[in-house]
């Protein structure tokens, strides 16, 4: 019983150990990324620009905005931003409903096949509706 017990401790012990290395690595490994004009996050949430490094005293001069600079320690810095993605152009949404209707509406018939409509508007009594609505729901499942 004594046995596991160390085992289990040492074991705890090396994978603490295991974790504070490769947490020391990944910090290393960010260090070496940083140069001027990269764009990085302060573990306090600042974002900015490295415009320069003091590599003897550990310090990192951000710009934060046109004119706006921030000394910070170099250890301060935690995240590299990666550069957004090409932006799209946004979504035309249009103000009315009519945009929503399909020029050439199409009706389903009962073998499943599309159609097009008639170019008549379609009257149905409400009780109609929910009867077509009831039989088009046990057709998906």
């Amino acid at each position: 019983m004594n046995i596991l017990l160390f085992v289990m401790l040492g074991l705890f012990v090396f994978m603490m150990f295991r974790r504070n290395k490769k947490t020391k690595e990944q910090a290393v490994k960010l260090q070496s990324q940083f140069a001027p004009g990269v764009e990085v996050m302060t573990s306090f949430g600042l974002f900015g620009r490295i415009i320069e490094i003091d590599e003897d005293e550990n310090k990192v001069l951000l710009e934060l905005s046109p004119g706006n600079l921030a000394t910070v320690h170099r250890q301060a810095v935690t995240k590299i931003v990666e550069p957004a993605a090409a932006v799209e152009e946004p979504t035309v949404v249009p103000d009315d409903a009519s945009s929503l209707t399909d020029a050439s509406p199409l009706t389903i018939d009962k073998a499943g096949s599309a159609a097009p409509a008639a170019e008549s508007p379609r009257t149905e009594t409400p009780d109609e509706t929910l009867r077509r609505l009831n039989d088009e729901g046990k057709k998906d499942s």
